[in-house]
């Protein structure tokens, strides 16, 4: 195993992806223990059992969340890959740090002595587990879409996910539903629960729809006298495949060339902008695809 093989492809993508899972681990943190901790709110995985723990124990959350992590990565070494493996734990040492920084931060000495976590948003518990979940769900799709894994029940579901194409909240979502239900522990309170619960929805949908408009891709289908031009400029400009059919019009008969086409979403811009600057009268038709795997999209699993 090389160097290479563990830190990926190039030092421009490394470095992508290390500063996209940078900004992904602060915003993450920052929903956490600025919005849920504070509130005793459990949204679910390693943060969820931290928060209990915190409030059962008084042990730090983010020294729990680090311990825990260690165990479940010590654990899953045999399935995920090298490269996933030290993203993960590069981002589970981030979080963890940051988390025992912000807290300490955050936390208010009272008169007598004893200490609490801020509430930044007063007494409106709603409105923190809000904010919150999509904070959470934010930085934990950015934190995904650049390879890496807060740690902790993430773990399982990319383990899970690495050979089976099953959506990534759907399979934390079985795992969080249970750690959630331990939060009436905490007061036996069933608002606790409830806004718990809340959390978990807001924070796996938005996880779900960060990631698939990321993914999301377009098929193109052109017709014109100078698709040869455009095909050329498609393999070159961005590096995407082009398929070449024969097409015959049904009312003249005439033969044409048709080009087959899938990019990814953001990629249609130039698309279009490269059709109307070599042929402004071809005829274009784009659609969304539901999924496309292969070589230079997602790979397939079983």
């Amino acid at each position: 195993m090389t160097f290479k093989d563990i830190i990926g492809p190039s030092p421009w993508t490394l470095l992508r992806d290390y500063l996209q899972m940078f900004l992904g681990t602060v915003i993450y943190t920052i929903g956490y223990t600025a919005f849920l901790l504070p509130y005793k709110i459990v949204s679910g995985g390693v943060t969820g059992i931290s928060t209990l723990l915190f409030y059962m124990t008084g042990l730090s959350a983010g020294n729990t969340y680090l311990v825990i992590n260690i165990v479940l990565l010590l654990l899953a070494m045999r399935v995920l890959g090298w490269r996933y493996l030290v993203r993960t734990i590069i981002v589970t040492l981030l979080i963890s740090t940051a988390i025992g920084i912000l807290q300490t931060q955050l936390t208010v000495i009272g008169p007598d002595g004893s200490t609490t976590l801020m509430h930044i948003v007063g007494e409106q518990k709603f409105m923190a587990c809000v904010i919150g979940a999509f904070l959470e769900g934010l930085g934990l799709a950015i934190i995904f879409l650049a390879g890496g894994s807060t740690g902790g029940t993430d773990i399982i579901a990319s383990a899970i996910n690495k050979y089976w194409n099953i959506s990534l909240g759907r399979l934390l979502l079985m795992i969080d539903i249970f750690i959630i239900g331990s939060s009436y522990v905490i007061g036996h309170e069933l608002e606790t629960m409830v806004v718990g619960y809340v959390a978990m929805f807001i924070s796996l949908n938005f996880v779900d729809y960060v990631i698939n408009a990321a993914r999301q891709s377009v098929q193109f289908i052109i017709i014109s006298d100078r698709y040869e031009e455009i095909a050329q400029e498609v393999n070159t400009m961005l590096d995407r495949g082009v398929t070449v059919l024969e097409g015959r019009g049904f009312y003249s008969k005439e033969k044409r060339q048709v080009l087959l086409i899938l990019a990814k979403r953001h990629e249609s811009r130039y698309v279009f902008q490269l059709i109307k600057r070599l042929d402004a009268r071809a005829f274009v038709s784009m659609s969304n695809v539901e999924g496309v795997f292969g070589e230079g999209f997602d790979p397939i699993k079983k």
